[in-house]
């Protein structure tokens, strides 16, 4: 993937909202999906907006952008996100999907605006043949805990977290077992027991 040249970021419609790093006001989820898919074309796998309805009319309420990204992509369009505002990392969440973990980066933009709050659940497949992800760890610190939390569980390791130390699992942990896999990776049948 090519580095995109200055001037089109300088052209973009963050680049328009606000002199600021950060725009003033929320832009609209319709709007940040068409600019984003302006930006990464091909790159995203698949893109809905969800819309969350509440109130006597069940009017909208709230509006989420739900992306699948191509792994490649990943680290550039999370880095996209900060042209909009600044990003809220919520927590990762993830599968076991055949030959691949699939990892849903919670975050939302414009949570500091009143009616403006858009999340955005990223998706991104990691294949278990190379299962292996850029940290967002420098851009997000708060990520911390989730990457390594995904690290032990699923088998994913963050290149450049710095801390990769096991969080819940006990130190003398077979890490060759991950507990949330599906697969040969996952625990032994003997390896589980009834907690009641």
């Amino acid at each position: 993937m090519t580095e995109r040249p200055r001037e089109r970021h300088g052209a973009s419609l963050a680049g328009r909202l606000s002199t600021s790093r950060f725009a003033k006001t929320a832009v609209d989820c319709g709007v940040l999906s068409d600019a984003l898919k302006a930006r990464f074309g091909d790159e995203i796998v698949s893109l809905e907006v969800r819309e969350h309805g509440g109130g006597e009319t069940d009017e909208a309420q709230a509006r989420d952008l739900w992306i699948e990204i191509a792994l490649e992509a990943f680290r550039p369009f999370v880095e996209e996100l900060f042209v909009y505002d600044f990003v809220n990392f919520h927590v990762i969440s993830g599968d076991d999907v055949e030959d691949a973990v699939a990892l849903n980066y919670h975050f939302s933009l414009f949570q500091r605006l009143r009616g403006g709050r858009v999340g955005v659940v990223l998706t991104v497949r990691v294949p278990k043949n190379r299962l292996s992800l850029p940290s967002i760890f420098d851009l997000l610190p708060g990520s911390e805990y989730s990457e390594r939390e995904t690290r032990e569980m699923f088998g994913v390791d963050f290149v450049g977290l710095p801390n990769k130390a096991l969080v819940f699992l006990p130190e003398d942990w077979n890490e060759d077992v991950k507990p949330w896999r599906r697969d040969a990776a996952g625990p032994a049948p003997e390896m589980i027991r009834e907690l009641s």
